[in-house]
């Protein structure tokens, strides 16, 4: 088997992984013009690679464990992930004004906000680098960067759209069935974090309630993938080219969880800083140190203040206002149907059939209309069907329609086979297995 064991010293190591790390940080620290203007995608790019690297290498040698390395591996994921935050706001403020998301006056002036507050951060974090790497007797390279080697990413002009949307049929059948999935998923996500939303910002004393307890690195990364995997799936199976989308609906509906994408992952990234290398949770002495030495330069309270106070309330704020366009979207591509069923023996729409409908209607997410006579009532409001319910009774009707959504009439259908889930004195009785998602919370 061949050694891969490269043949050099330690510390000559230590100075090849720091290099392009080290000239990052006196190309910072020599910097300056407005610091917006100084960390362009390219800057990131090489901050993220080369303090990754730089982790890596002293992960595997051993640092972490090291009174003499620790802070110094300590900073180089400071820069990592900070880096990677910024980024994702860089990313957000580049796209805004492709996003098309309406009103983002107030969004815009909060994220320039929080991408200065992340970016003066490592403006701090530099001469703090270049000092525990001179003490550490690693060699700061002569060279520099210079600015003309980071161009923003943006140009004035885009290229031109030559692609042709010639679906035929067949293609389209298959992307309404798509959007409907895609919108039935990016509902349910966005009925989680309606538990989160709120309209004031948190006090710090707040925050720290919930971070990490509530909100914390593990939660919010399952969400960020789940948003991930449907702005994928947009972009293979409903429109190849993403923005290049000539059919606004579709494109905004994909801005929504793209920009909220980004979000969570600015999140994440501070959470796991927050959680890892800020939270005092360790229990040796140099963990202490190195935790302080941190704070006094990345201040932890701003920190969180900045990922709760606009990284989760810009999340909760795009979901929540995407769920009605998201609904006509989704209204106007799924399959619709109708079906005649019993009215609940005996005793009617009373509180728990009629909440059990409106469950199903809600889990799917497209219209469904109970209908009595010439009147028509949203099966997804309780209120609603008990409404109806009294129409139903005083005229002694055993039989009503739903029409809409064919994937919630199915499971209506379902219900009413078992009486709406209770027996003729109104005591609850087992669910069919395909409807147990009714008894969750």
């Amino acid at each position: 088997m061949q050694n891969n064991v490269c043949d050099i010293s330690y510390a000559e190591k230590v100075k090849i992984f720091s290099a392009n790390y080290l000239m990052c940080m006196t190309y910072i620290e020599r910097s300056n013009d407005d610091p917006r203007h100084v960390f362009t995608r390219m800057v990131f790019s090489k901050l993220i690679s080369s303090a990754h690297a730089l982790e890596d290498f002293l992960d595997f040698n051993g640092a972490k464990n090291n009174k003499n390395w620790y802070y110094y591996r300590e900073l180089s994921a400071a820069v990592r992930h900070i880096s990677l935050a910024a980024n994702s706001l860089k990313h957000i403020a580049i796209r805004l004004g492709f996003y098309e998301l309406g009103d983002t006056e107030n969004f815009e002036a909060d994220g320039d906000d929080a991408f200065l507050f992340l970016v003066q951060t490592l403006q701090k974090l530099a001469p703090a680098i270049l000092e525990e790497a001179n003490r550490l007797e690693i060699p700061v390279p002569d060279g520099t960067f210079f600015s003309s080697e980071f161009p923003g990413i943006s140009s004035n002009k885009l290229l031109e759209y030559d692609m042709a949307d010639d679906f035929g049929q067949e293609e389209r059948e298959r992307q309404k069935r798509n959007i409907v999935k895609l919108a039935s998923e990016f509902l349910g996500i966005a009925r989680y974090f309606d538990r989160h939303a709120f309209f004031e910002p948190y006090s710090i004393e707040e925050i720290i309630k919930i971070v990490p307890d509530t909100i914390n690195e593990v939660e919010i990364r399952k969400y960020q993938m789940l948003v991930h995997n449907l702005q994928s799936y947009f972009d293979t199976y409903v429109v190849h080219g993403g923005y290049g989308s000539r059919e606004k609906k579709l494109k905004q509906f994909r801005s929504l969880f793209s920009v909220v994408f980004h979000l969570l992952k600015m999140m994440g990234r501070l959470l796991h800083f927050y959680e890892r290398h800020l939270l005092d949770v360790g229990f040796r002495d140099i963990n202490k140190q190195v935790r302080e030495r941190l704070a006094s330069i990345i201040d932890p309270n701003k920190l969180i203040r900045y990922t709760v106070n606009y990284g989760l309330y810009y999340v909760c704020h795009f979901l929540s206002t995407g769920k009605e366009p998201v609904k006509e979207i989704l209204n106007e591509n799924i399959e619709q149907a109708s079906i005649r069923v019993n009215v609940p023996v005996t005793r009617g729409f009373h509180s728990r059939p009629s909440l059990l409908v409106a469950k199903i209607v809600q889990h799917f997410g497209g219209r469904v209309d109970l209908c009595v006579g010439d009147e028509k009532f949203d099966a997804g409001s309780v209120l609603d069907i008990q409404y109806a319910g009294g129409m139903i009774q005083h005229e002694k009707i055993t039989e009503v329609e739903f029409r809409g959504d064919v994937r919630a009439l199915n499971d209506i259908e379902k219900l009413a086979a078992s009486n709406y889930g209770e027996d003729s004195v109104g005591k609850g009785v087992p669910l069919p297995d395909d409807l147990k998602y009714l008894r969750q919370n």
